[in-house]
């Protein structure tokens, strides 16, 4: 006799609920009230976590407030001399989704103001064959142009007399450093006069580092102050954020995103070895995870995934309001940003979801959720909670801050105050 999947899951998270209530009946005559599970008649409660978040008092489960918008500190002033004289050009494409942009955009701006360059506007390429667009088909282009006045020289092309052919490429690690410039990079430039760049990534964390440098700024600005999406495509991105708030009533309009992509699980292993963590996470785990820390069936939640799979079902059954791109786009932008799966379109739609929802869950660890992690950070939006096997029936909420919050270790944290 065969089981259902999902039927064994029901059965379990009904027992756990019946085991949680009794929980709760014990901890309401014996426990101090801080240690009480976030939610129903403990909304009232605020539980704060080094000073950094607080529990919302206004709504059903544990959400957690935002905080003030982070100011930066990073220096807007530059010495114009710098870049007064041009000596070459500086070109690079933008490829493998925003979490990747925005790290490419930085070490280009920190590279060609280090040379006294100009920097040629990029284009953008995704992972498939064929998936090439103009940067100003999904980033404002006057906007970007402008961030960098005063800082590095901006061009929307090569001069004619310049061949692409003649570029000469280099390599250069994230968060490029002065000295790293200055041995691999500055003599190609100065043998070849123009190249084409491109960043590769040693590590996907993105933790403050002690090391101080006077291009430090540069790469502030290039992260965090120069990308703006162009008009249409903020606006879908707009729009599909109201409807999960129009979903999200009982909820108070709160929602959750999940970068959780079915491609990803399949070709990663998910399993921690010995004293290290598991790197993913399937849709079974994130549906138990978010029960136990609280969460119940009426919450409603965004999933990066592009197309629905099964597989995802054992989630929507214990929280049926789980939606992909497919059911909360407008009918009319389904041609061009759904058109073919995993385009550079959907991935910008996802981070900037996941970057604005009211909690953020990463069940595949990486850049996405580095730079995702970054950008709440600076809007003031800490709430991104890792996900982990709760071996109890039930936890803290802020048990599963991500490090990148309750440490306060982020890069984000060394160019806001």
């Amino acid at each position: 006799m065969g089981f259902d999947l999902r039927q064994v899951v029901a059965g379990i998270l009904t027992l756990t609920m019946f085991v949680m209530l009794g929980q709760m009946i014990k901890r309401d005559h014996f426990d101090s009230p801080q240690e009480k599970l976030p939610g129903g008649a403990q909304d009232s409660q605020v539980i704060e976590r080094g000073g950094l978040v607080k529990l919302s008092k206004s709504s059903k489960g544990p959400w957690i407030e935002d905080i003030e918008e982070l100011k930066p500190c990073w220096s807007t002033v530059f010495d114009q001399n710098e870049i007064e004289q041009s000596r070459g050009y500086v070109t690079f494409s933008l490829t493998n989704g925003p979490e990747y942009h925005v790290s490419q955009i930085a070490d280009a701006m920190v590279v060609a103001r280090y040379l006294s360059a100009t920097l040629v506007l990029p284009d953008i390429r995704g992972s498939k064959p064929g998936d090439e667009r103009t940067f100003e088909d999904i980033y404002d282009v006057e906007k970007f142009m402008k961030s960098l006045e005063g800082v590095v020289k901006v061009a929307k092309g090569l001069p004619d007399q310049i061949s692409i052919r003649d570029l000469a490429a280099v390599k250069v690690p994230n968060r490029v450093t002065e000295d790293y410039i200055m041995e691999n990079v500055e003599p190609v430039f100065k043998s070849k006069g123009n190249i084409r760049l491109a960043t590769y990534f040693p590590t996907a964390n993105m933790r403050k580092t002690a090391q101080k440098s006077s291009s430090d700024s540069v790469a502030c600005l290039g992260m965090f102050g120069t990308l703006e999406l162009q008009p249409e495509v903020n606006e879908v991105i707009d729009s599909m954020v109201e409807r999960l708030r129009t979903l999200s009533r009982k909820s108070n309009g709160q929602f959750i995103a999940v970068d959780l992509r079915v491609e990803v699980l399949e070709n990663k292993n998910c399993h921690g070895s010995g004293s290290r963590a598991k790197s993913c996470y399937d849709a079974q785990e994130i549906a138990l995870f978010l029960r136990k820390v609280g969460f119940d069936a009426d919450t409603t939640i965004y999933l990066t995934q592009s197309r629905w799979d099964n597989s995802l079902s054992v989630l929507k059954d214990i929280f049926p309001r789980t939606y992909t791109k497919e059911n909360i786009m407008p009918k009319d932008k389904k041609g061009k940003f759904l058109a073919s799966e995993g385009s550079e379109f959907e991935k910008v739609i996802d981070f900037y979801i996941c970057s604005r929802s009211d909690v953020f869950v990463p069940a595949i660890s990486g850049l996405f959720y580095a730079n995702v992690a970054g950008k709440r950070i600076a809007s003031g939006k800490p709430q991104i909670l890792v996900p982990a096997e709760i071996p109890g029936t039930s936890a803290l909420v802020t048990n599963y801050l991500s490090p990148y919050v309750s440490k306060k270790n982020h890069l984000v944290y060394s160019c806001f105050c």
